[in-house]
């Protein structure tokens, strides 16, 4: 790897979208050289805590928000990257329930065999909306959480999921599974992913050149492929 190349953290959920953003800014600048790692949103956060030596780091705005407060990412270098909705999946060929209303989630999530979510900001969210309806603890020895870095859409994917919750973006491009939709817009949880630059980076200024483009308004299309929308 060139020695200065631009490193960028990020949390799993933003991988797809990221990954084809550097892509064009590459393309705007000839010779940048960026490596980015995506990895389980909560490992990314402890080892920029840690001091790891990354250039730039993008994660939910409240995992970034505690790396500011700590020191770990530049004060002032914060910028809202994109913003995903939760979707609801299931494995292709299987019943696709009703998910048109509150109640009728509630329902799909009652009848079925196990369910999924992740360890990032949307499935704390989803844990909290099942203990505000009353049924987290009849349901709680059907909850799958994957290890972290391992999307839902896998795990329904090979059955080992019924009802899979997560990410509009990381269930869209995987195979074997069907995205009935998003969540009906009472219950949306939305993220926001932000990113900063690293207290540890050399290389301060590039950072925050290439954070600028990853907010730029030239960058809301390729965000709505990736089942995004520009923060």
């Amino acid at each position: 790897m060139n020695a200065t190349a631009l490193t960028l953290i990020s949390s799993m959920a933003t991988k797809p979208v990221l990954t084809e953003l550097i892509a064009h800014y590459q393309q705007q600048h000839r010779g940048a050289a960026i490596a980015l790692e995506s990895v389980g949103g909560v490992d990314a956060a402890r080892r920029v805590a840690a001091g790891e030596a990354f250039d730039a780091v993008v994660l939910g705005a409240d995992a970034l928000e505690q790396l500011i407060a700590g020191g770990h990412v530049r004060a002032g270098s914060r910028v809202d990257v994109v913003r995903s909705g939760v979707a609801v999946a299931v494995r292709v060929g299987s019943p696709r329930p009703d998910l048109g209303s509150e109640s009728a989630v509630r329902q799909a999530v009652l009848d079925a065999p196990s369910i999924g979510y992740s360890t990032g900001p949307s499935g704390v969210q989803l844990a909290r909306l099942f203990e505000r309806w009353g049924i987290a603890a009849q349901i709680a020895d059907r909850i799958v959480v994957p290890p972290p870095g391992v999307p839902v859409g896998a795990l329904v994917a090979s059955g080992q999921v019924a009802l899979g919750f997560q990410q509009l973006s990381e269930l869209m491009h995987l195979p074997g599974i069907e995205v009935l939709g998003a969540l009906p817009e009472p219950l949306q949880i939305v993220t926001t992913f932000a990113g900063g630059a690293a207290a540890a980076s050399k290389q301060p200024e590039a950072a925050r050149a290439l954070l600028a483009f990853l907010a730029s308004d030239a960058t809301r299309e390729i965000k709505r492929a990736n089942g995004m929308d520009a923060a």
